[in-house]
């Protein structure tokens, strides 16, 4: 039922919307509007940028808005199509997830045609938009609940030459860190279904919270903007970091330390610290029972903390901070 005036295969610079149908108390006929700029010009590969897969992650969203009003076909070798806001309504509500239907973009693949607004997104990227694509690069940052060290990332795709092109893709970003991660929290992924469409995917975690300093938005621009050169739909001369990125693995479940009670999580120590296995990086305080000693969030692996809860306020259960290890390229490459 999504609907477009969108011309994918015209050359130049277009401007317009994915429409998906959305009926509600005061609009039987109303569609939900999600901005779209398409940047053509001549052979070359085709690029999905897309921000706000999650709607409380404005970094993503800000870069391609502004590398949407900039671009002309003149710097485009190849096709460039940016969807600055994927998850348009959770973007306008600054919730993760889509108010009208209460999912994850995120957990919604491979979706539905006719399914909710979310599903209905899915299913065209999956269906369309992927198949047209070369290159898909998916913006994450922590939203509201999680503060990350700004990183590229990817997981550990079986094909070994896309893997090589994803990380060659991850490293052109620019980060300080490089995170090889695992999914913990359910299937249906956004990078995973364009993976095993056996597309270069980038990926990213660019900080968090809803104060987002200049130094990420920085990052994430210039990021953007590199590795669009990297693969060849953007003309200019790729950046090479200055320093060697420090490559970072959290596939393990322990890696992952979740709220054993729920109460006020104090974080110990520093985002980007070393971390010794058996350190205490941080308490869970009792909100009821302050007269208890507080729970002590124990590392359960060494490495570095590349993420943390942002809010206090801890539900059992909830990630509370991600040790990755240091890894080499070379284990990267052949594990």
């Amino acid at each position: 039922m999504l609907h477009t005036s969108l011309e994918f295969e015209q050359p130049g610079k277009q401007q317009g919307f994915l429409q998906v149908p959305y009926s509600h108390n005061l609009g039987g006929w109303a569609n939900v509007m999600i901005p779209v700029t398409i940047v053509s010009r001549g052979k070359g590969p085709t690029v999905l940028v897309l921000g706000g897969n999650h709607g409380d992650e404005y970094q993503g969203q800000v870069a391609a808005m502004k590398l949407a009003r900039e671009l002309t076909p003149e710097r485009v070798t190849g096709r460039i199509i940016l969807i600055p806001s994927l998850n348009f309504p959770a973007a306008r509500a600054a919730t993760r997830l889509s108010p009208l239907d209460g999912m994850n973009m995120n957990r919604a693949f491979p979706g539905e045609a006719e399914g909710p607004v979310t599903s209905q997104i899915a299913h065209y990227l999956r269906t369309l938009l992927f198949p047209l694509s070369d290159v898909v690069i998916d913006m994450h940052s922590g939203g509201r609940s999680m503060e990350f060290v700004p990183c590229s990332h990817m997981h550990l795709v079986p094909d070994r030459e896309q893997r090589a092109k994803m990380f060659a893709a991850m490293l052109a970003w620019g980060t300080e860190f490089c995170f090889i991660y695992a999914d913990i929290a359910g299937s249906g992924l956004l990078p995973v279904e364009a993976e095993n469409q056996g597309k270069l995917v980038v990926t990213t975690e660019l900080g968090g919270g809803e104060c987002i300093p200049a130094s990420v938005h920085r990052i994430a621009q210039s990021g953007l903007r590199n590795v669009l050169v990297h693969v060849g739909a953007l003309r200019g001369r790729e950046q090479p970091r200055k320093a060697p990125a420090i490559l970072t693995q959290a596939t393990d479940r322990e890696d992952y330390i979740l709220a054993p009670e729920s109460g006020i999580f104090e974080v110990t120590v520093d985002l980007g610290s070393k971390i010794k296995k058996g350190q205490t990086v941080g308490y869970i305080h009792h909100l009821e029972r302050p007269d208890r000693v507080p729970e002590e969030i124990v590392a359960q692996s060494h490495g570095y903390l590349i993420t943390m809860r942002a809010p206090c306020l801890t539900q059992q259960g909830d990630c509370v901070a991600v040790i990755a290890r240091q890894v080499s390229e070379r284990e990267v490459l052949r594990a």
